[in-house]
């Protein structure tokens, strides 16, 4: 049985495709390529292996030393693979922030106990990251603190006394702990030097 061929419909994707591609020539696809491909890992050579294309026809393309037919760039994307709309659509410059110097994390804490969340400014955050610093004898305070959602953390240096319920324990470094955040807790630092600690909450409270 031979199979009919909508010529009608492949000539219209084809005539949007060409009309989109026409319309983002002001986007400096060389560019794009390259960015795109290492956001993926992918080095050229890889990409060229994938899209069943040569290397060197990637090179090219990065290079803007070659403008790519829309059936060429199509498929070269194929190898990642991604869409042309999405190509296009792409805004590399808007991608969220994934490395935060230390000056960054924003420091919530008070008194003498510091904590610098990781991430403020980063929208719809799903966890709270903190590196917290205790002096010696600070604690969260007298009232013990509830919150929804569980919480976890690693202790770099010092010690600190972590009572979750009516259960309080001493942790060193190298020591963790995993609780529900219903559950009453309070930190203390029973020690005559700072102490350390990164932790992690989901949902985040701050």
């Amino acid at each position: 049985m031979i199979k009919k061929i909508d010529t009608k419909l492949n000539f219209r994707c084809i005539w949007r495709s060409s009309v989109y591609y026409n319309r983002r020539m002001s986007l400096d696809v060389g560019t794009h390529l390259k960015a795109v491909r290492q956001m993926y890992g992918l080095s050229q050579r890889e990409l060229a292996k994938r899209a069943g294309v040569t290397n060197g026809l990637i090179s090219l393309i990065e290079q803007n030393r070659v403008s790519p037919s829309v059936s060429s760039l199509k498929k070269v994307l194929d190898g990642i693979p991604m869409a042309l709309a999405d190509f296009f659509t792409l805004d590399l410059g808007g991608q969220p922030q994934v490395f935060f110097p230390r000056e960054e994390l924003s420091d919530i804490g008070t008194g003498s106990v510091e904590l610098r969340l990781v991430g403020s400014r980063t929208p719809a955050r799903s966890m709270a990251i903190l590196h917290e610093r205790y002096a010696a004898n600070a604690d969260t305070g007298e009232e013990m603190l509830t919150h929804p959602g569980e919480e976890g953390g690693v202790i770099v240096k010092g010690k600190i006394e972590l009572t979750v319920g009516g259960e309080s324990r001493i942790l060193g470094p190298g020591d963790a702990y995993y609780f529900k955040s219903s559950i009453p807790h309070r930190f203390r630092n029973v020690g005559r030097d700072e102490c350390e600690m990164v932790s992690a909450s989901s949902p985040p409270t701050f």
